[in-house]
C-alpha cells in the first residue's frame, strides 16, 4: 500500500509502499477512501522537521538537555548515534480520515466488513491507503455522508470538546478568534447548540467565509468596537481561541473581550502568557482543550478498547465523533464548503507543500483521496513488500534470519548489530503496523518487510528467528519458532507467566533448535574482566548491584501486567542473570523489600536479596525513584581479599593486595549486545551448545517470578 511520510532529518515529504498492517484482536483494518491534513499539528511538525539541526535545538531546548544528560552517561558515540536514529525514523503523520472496514478483529461489536466508517488517532487514522484502528476510535457513517466530509470528523471533534469545556447555554454570546479549520467548524457547533456567534481573524478571505456560515466575523483590527456592539458592551460569555500562532496577541484579545467571569478556552496552539490585569479583574477562567475528549491519551481507552460509563462520562473521544457525524450529516456543519484543495495519495507530498505555505496558495481544507473501494478488497490483503531480491549465492548463506518486531529498542541497538553479522542473510522483517518494518527493511538490508509474522513463521528458507517484541508475545513467538524447528533469539524476558514457561521448557525439550534470551551483560567485556578476576578467590561472593532505573509514568505498557508483566519481571531478569554469572551459582531463595508506592510508583523502587547454591549473597537494588544524572547501573563484589567495583560499563576498578587495575571506555558503554549476539550465531555455525543453557534461562525467570512473589507476600521465597 501507499502511505505518506516525513523524514524528521531533513523534512522531506514521501509517498512509499509500505505493507498492509494486519488485523488483530480489538482493532479493525479500514481501507481510507478520504483524510485530512491539519494545517496546525501536520503543519508544526513538518516546520520542525525541516530545520537543519541547530534550528531543531534552537526550537527543542528540553530536547537538547535530555541529549547531553545521556551523553554524560553512556558516552558521546552511542548518543549521537541514538539521536541520530530517531532523527531518522519516519513519521506518519494524519490522524483524522474515512473508509472502508476490510476485516475486524477479535472482540469487536458492531462492525462487519464492508462497514463505511470515520477514524481518528494519531498512528492510526494516518495518510495511508490502509490503516488498523482501534474499535473506540472508530465510528459508523451513513450512506448519505461523502467519505470526504466524513473525513473531516476528526478534527471537528477537537472543536467540539473545546466547545464542550465552556458548558455553554441556549442564547449565549461565543466569540471565536482564528476562522481556520477549527475555528470555522466551531461556528457550525456553536450555532447548533443555539449560540450566538461571532469570528475574528487576521484574513479577509476568512471572515467572508464565517459570514457566509451565518456568523458576524470582523478582521482583527476592528475586533474590539466590533465585539462590544455584538455583546452591547456586556462581553462574550466564552471566547474560543482556534489560532495557530506563537504570538500571544489572541490569548490578549480573548482577556479585552470576554464578559465579567466569562470562560476562555485555548483550543489551538498559541502563545500563552496570560496578562494579569485584563483575566484578574474580570476573574477569568482559562481552559486548554485536550484533543477531542475524554479518552484521548489514555492507553486503555485508546488501544485496550475500555469504554467509559455512558452515566459517568456522558461525552467520550468516541461518543465526541459520533455526534459530530450527526452535525455533519444534518449539515450543520458545512464541510464540504471547507475543501479548498484535493490531492491523490500519490501526490501527497503536494498536500505538505500547501499547509506550509510553499504552493504560495491560500487554503483552509486539504483533503486527500485514495483508490475507490471494489469488493474484491474484502477477499484478502498482501501484507509483505519484497524491497530487494535474494539472489543464489546468499541463498546459500546460514544462518537466514527473519525478526519480529521493528521498534525503538529493535531500530537503536539490535538491527544495527546484525546487520554488520559476517555470513547472516537478513531475510524477512515484521512489524505491527508494517511503516517500520518497511523503513528497517530499507535501511538494514532485509529483502521482505511484512505485517504477517506467519510470513517469518511458514518461511522455509529461514533457519533463525529474533523476537524483538513487546513482552506479552515473546512466550508464543517462541514456542510457535521451536515448533517449526527455527533456531530463536528472545529478548528479554523469555515468558511473562509460569504457564508459558513451562509450555516453552515442553516445546524446547521436543526438537533440536537453539533457544537464546538476550541476557547480554554477562556477555559485557568489563563484566566477563570482573568475573575472571574473582575467580581467583576461594570465597563465596557478596554482590552489589545498584540500578537507577528512572521512572516510568504507570500508564507505560510494562507496567501492565498483561502487557509487561512489570519492571522487574521485564528488566530486573538482566540483573540477576549477571549475579548468576559472576558467582556460577544458581539462586535458591529471595527475600524482596519495596518502598511505598503512593500512587506514583508500580513494584518499581525494590530491593531483592538472593542467597545462592554456593554460599554468595547478592543484592539488587532497583530503583525508579533516583535522578538521570546519576549512573544507570553499579555493581560492587567482596570476596577473599578482592574488591571489583564497576560504573555503568564504562568504568572498572579490579583491587587485591593493596593492588588496582582501572579500566576505562571514554566514549561509550559496551552492555555486551552485540558479543551476545555474535555467541548466538558462533554456536549456530559450529553446532555448539546455545551461550545460556536452558536450566540457566529457567533458573533466571523462576527466581524473577520469586522475587515478585517475595515483594508481594513479604517472606522469604525458596526457588
Amino acid at each position: 500500500m501507499k502511505q505518506l511520510l516525513q523524514n524528521m532529518r531533513d523534512g522531506k515529504a514521501e509517498v512509499v509502499d509500505v505493507p498492509i498492517p494486519t488485523v488483530k484482536q480489538g482493532y479493525l483494518l479500514v481501507k481510507n477512501q478520504s483524510s485530512v491534513v491539519s494545517a496546525g499539528t501536520e503543519r508544526m511538525v513538518v516546520e520542525f522537521a525541516e530545520k537543519n539541526l541547530v534550528g531543531k535545538a534552537r526550537s527543542r531546548p528540553d530536547l537538547v538537555r535530555q541529549v547531553i544528560d545521556k551523553a554524560k552517561r553512556e558516552g558521546i558515540i552511542p548518543t549521537i548515534q541514538s539521536a541520530f536514529n530517531k532523527l531518522d525514523q519516519p513519521m506518519a503523520l494524519g490522524y483524522s480520515s474515512a473508509g472502508i472496514v476490510i476485516a475486524v478483529g477479535e472482540g469487536v461489536t458492531g462492525f462487519q466488513p464492508g462497514t463505511r466508517v470515520a477514524c481518528a488517532g494519531g498512528g492510526f487514522a494516518s495518510h495511508a491507503e490502509y490503516v488498523l484502528v482501534p474499535k473506540n476510535l472508530v465510528v459508523t457513517i451513513p450512506d448519505t455522508l461523502s467519505f470526504d466530509e466524513a473525513a473531516f470528523t476528526t478534527i471537528a471533534a477537537i472543536s467540539l470538546q473545546g466547545f464542550r469545556l465552556a458548558n455553554n447555554q441556549v442564547g449565549e454570546n461565543v466569540a471565536i478568534i482564528g476562522l481556520g479549520l477549527l475555528g470555522l467548524m466551531m461556528i457550525g457547533i456553536a450555532q447548533s447548540a443555539g449560540c450566538n456567534v461571532f469570528g475574528v481573524d487576521l484574513d479577509a478571505g476568512r471572515v467572508k467565509l464565517a459570514e457566509e456560515f451565518g456568523a458576524d466575523a470582523c478582521l482583527r483590527e476592528t475586533a474590539i468596537d466590533q465585539a462590544q456592539a455584538f455583546t452591547k458592551n456586556r462581553g462574550f460569555d466564552s471566547v474560543f481561541i482556534c489560532a495557530d500562532t506563537s504570538s500571544n496577541d489572541p490569548v490578549e484579545l480573548a482577556g479585552s473581550i470576554a464578559k465579567d467571569r466569562g470562560v476562555v478556552v485555548a483550543v489551538g496552539a498559541v502563545g500563552m502568557e496570560i496578562p494579569r490585569r485584563s483575566y484578574y479583574e474580570k476573574e477569568l477562567s482559562f481552559l486548554i482543550s485536550r484533543s477531542y475528549g475524554p479518552g484521548r491519551y489514555d492507553l486503555g481507552y485508546e488501544e485496550s478498547g475500555k469504554d467509559y460509563p455512558y452515566g459517568y462520562v456522558r461525552w467520550t473521544e468516541g461518543r465526541n465523533l459520533e455526534a459530530i457525524v450527526q452535525l455533519i450529516t444534518a449539515k450543520k456543519i458545512p464541510v464540504e464548503k471547507l475543501i479548498t484543495h484535493r490531492f491523490q495519495i500519490e501526490e501527497g507530498e503536494k498536500a505538505y507543500q500547501t499547509i506550509t505555505g510553499k504552493s504560495d496558495i491560500p487554503f483552509i481544507g486539504v483533503v486527500i483521496n485514495y483508490p475507490t473501494f471494489l469488493d474484491s478488497d474484502l477477499l484478502g490483503t498482501s501484507h509483505s513488500v519484497e524491497v530487494r531480491k535474494i539472489t543464489e549465492v546468499q541463498r546459500t548463506v546460514s544462518p537466514v534470519v527473519g525478526v519480529l518486531g521493528a521498534g525503538n529498542y529493535a531500530g537503536a541497538m539490535f538491527l544495527p548489530i546484525i546487520q554488520k553479522s559476517q555470513g547472516v542473510l537478513l531475510k524477512t522483517i515484521c512489524s505491527g503496523r508494517g511503516l517500520s518494518a518497511s523503513h528497517a527493511a530499507k535501511k538494514y538490508g532485509f529483502s521482505i518487510a511484512t505485517t504477517e509474522e506467519d510470513d517469518v513463521f511458514k518461511d522455509s528458507t529461514i533457519n533463525t528467528v529474533l523476537v524483538l517484541t513487546r513482552h506479552q508475545d515473546h512466550a508464543r513467538q517462541v514456542i510457535k519458532g521451536l515448533n517449526n524447528n527455527q533456531n530463536i533469539y528472545c529478548e528479554k524476558p523469555l515468558v511473562i507467566t509460569s504457564n508459558e514457561l513451562s509450555d516453552v521448557k515442553t516445546a524446547y525439550g521436543v526438537g533440536s533448535s537453539k533457544l537464546m534470551v538476550g541476557f547480554n551483560r554477562r556477555f559485557a567485556p568489563m563484566i566477563k574482566k570482573m568475573k575472571e578476576f574473582l575467580g581467583n578467590s576461594a570465597e563465596p561472593l557478596r554482590m552489589h548491584y545498584r540500578i537507577n532505573a528512572g521512572y516510568l509514568p504507570l500508564s507505560h505498557w510494562v507496567h501492565d501486567l498483561e502487557q509487561g508483566g512489570g519492571r522487574i519481571l521485564g528488566e530486573g531478569c538482566h540483573f540477576i542473570d549477571t549475579l548468576m554469572f559472576l558467582c556460577g551459582e544458581k539462586p535458591i531463595a529471595v527475600r524482596a523489600f519495596g518502598l511505598p508506592e503512593n500512587g506514583k510508583y508500580k513494584e518499581d523502587n525494590v530491593v531483592m536479596v538472593f542467597t545462592f547454591s554456593g554460599g554468595s549473597i547478592g543484592t539488587i537494588e532497583y530503583l525508579a525513584n533516583g535522578d538521570k544524572s546519576v549512573p544507570k547501573e553499579m555493581i560492587e563484589v567482596f570476596s577473599g581479599g578482592f574488591v571489583a567495583q564497576l560504573e555503568d560499563f564504562r568504568k572498572l576498578k579490579l583491587v587485591s593486595n593493596g593492588k588496582k587495575k582501572m579500566y576505562t571506555n571514554h566514549f561509550k558503554q559496551d552492555k555486551g549486545h552485540a558479543h551476545a549476539w555474535a555467541a548466538f550465531v558462533n554456536c549456530l555455525k559450529t553446532g555448539k551448545e546455545s551461550p545460556i543453557s536452558f536450566p540457566e534461562l529457567e533458573f533466571v525467570t523462576l527466581a524473577s517470578f520469586a522475587a515478585i512473589q517475595s515483594l508481594r507476600e513479604s517472606r522469604e521465597i525458596s526457588i
